[in-house]
């Protein structure tokens, strides 16, 4: 058997990984003529994502240039402390969830993946497929074509093989906030170890963490209506924080926050496959960074696809217990994640009542046991 992979992001190289176990041949095929080495800020690898990748023997490497953060510290915009959580749960071995620039993380799982012989193919965009029955022929816009017994999107929220899937299938939503980040060396601030410290603001949400090398990685949140681009986003930003209790105006005026980027997630889609076409990661469930489970839930995807596949009579139905055993667990994720964003762009009399509850559903239900559910998951091969 062998499987067309769409997307070489996270979740591609991992399915392919993941395939190769159970002995499917997969090669992966990706849009952009290069490889996405420079691309992207910094993201969130919790703990059951690197369970995930442990499973798969491709954590390693990951580990390696991620700072540890384990858990995470609430602060009203005023300055005062409103509670704690876990950022997952500590491993058997004692791993934690690690912070990792999307770039290092998606080397780890390319390289790994081209190292284990996996064929990948840039400026691969696919422009529509033929699913015969019996195999499926991918057709590209450079004029190429494969084909395969399966193919399986892993392109992302703007899933081409979704539109193709499913014409009438839901569009991303945007989560009313516009997201930035940047890493500011030596930047003098102090920080316990392992801890980010998210920041309730008057205007918008802050976060950072302080490194052992002394480097402060932030990204910021701003609420903003869809399209409204100002001339420097840097001028906004630092106005939006310049009266919060904290040094967040000033990392951002010693760095580069780029341009804003709008946060989307996906609300549920109704079709997650057809025939020999299967939507897995963001394709068939994105959710907003704000739960930091992106990442981590495409790595889930691939193992538990080709744990099905492999005990499965055959591909109808490897991808019906897929999505019996995917849907519940993700559309929570992202319903979680999206309550989370929806604080962080509350209006001015939401944002007082936010404040001063927040510490009671932080005790209730924002603990380790709590949230146990998102993060001890730990699928097998």
């Amino acid at each position: 058997m062998k499987a067309l992979i769409i997307g070489c992001g996270i979740g591609g190289p991992a399915t392919a990984m993941a395939l190769r176990e159970v002995g499917i041949e997969a090669e992966i095929h990706e849009a952009y003529e290069r490889g996405a080495d420079t691309v992207g800020s910094f993201l969130n690898i919790a703990s059951n994502g690197l369970a995930a990748l442990r499973t798969l023997g491709a954590h390693t490497k990951v580990l390696s240039p991620a700072i540890p953060t384990p858990r995470m510290v609430m602060w009203s915009g005023s300055g005062k402390r409103l509670g704690e959580v876990a950022n997952g749960l500590r491993l058997d071995d004692g791993t934690v969830s690690h912070t990792i620039l999307r770039s290092d993380l998606y080397r780890a799982v390319r390289d790994e993946a081209a190292r284990r012989g996996i064929p990948i193919s840039y400026g691969r965009r696919l422009v529509s497929y033929d699913d015969r029955g019996d195999q499926v022929t991918a057709r590209f816009a450079d004029g190429t074509e494969a084909t395969g017994d399966l193919l399986i999107a892993c392109d992302g929220m703007h899933s081409r093989t979704r539109e193709i899937l499913d014409p009438r299938a839901v569009r991303p939503r945007y989560c009313g906030l516009y997201s930035f980040g940047g890493i500011v060396e030596d930047s003098g601030l102090t920080s316990e170890p392992g801890v980010y410290n998210m920041v309730f603001g008057r205007r918008a949400f802050f976060g950072y963490t302080v490194a052992e090398s002394g480097a402060t990685w932030w990204f910021a949140n701003l609420p903003r209506r869809l399209g409204d681009v100002p001339d420097d986003w840097k001028a906004v930003l630092v106005e939006a924080f310049e009266h919060d209790a904290n040094a967040s105006a000033d990392l951002i005026r010693r760095g580069d926050p780029g341009p804003g980027l709008p946060v989307h997630d996906l609300p549920p889609v109704s079709v997650w496959h057809r025939g020999r076409v299967l939507l897995t990661g963001d394709a068939a469930h994105a959710t907003s960074p704000s739960s930091g489970q992106g990442a981590s839930l495409a790595v889930e995807d691939a193992i538990v696809l080709a744990r099905c596949l492999r005990e499965s009579g055959d591909h109808s139905e490897a991808f019906e217990r897929f999505e019996a055993e995917r849907r519940p667990r993700v559309e929570r994720v992202v319903a979680y994640s999206r309550t989370i964003s929806n604080s962080k762009a509350a209006g001015p009399v939401a944002r007082v009542f936010r404040d001063l509850m927040l510490p009671v559903f932080l005790q209730r239900s924002a603990s380790q046991e709590s949230l146990a559910w998102m993060y001890r998951y730990e699928p097998s091969l």
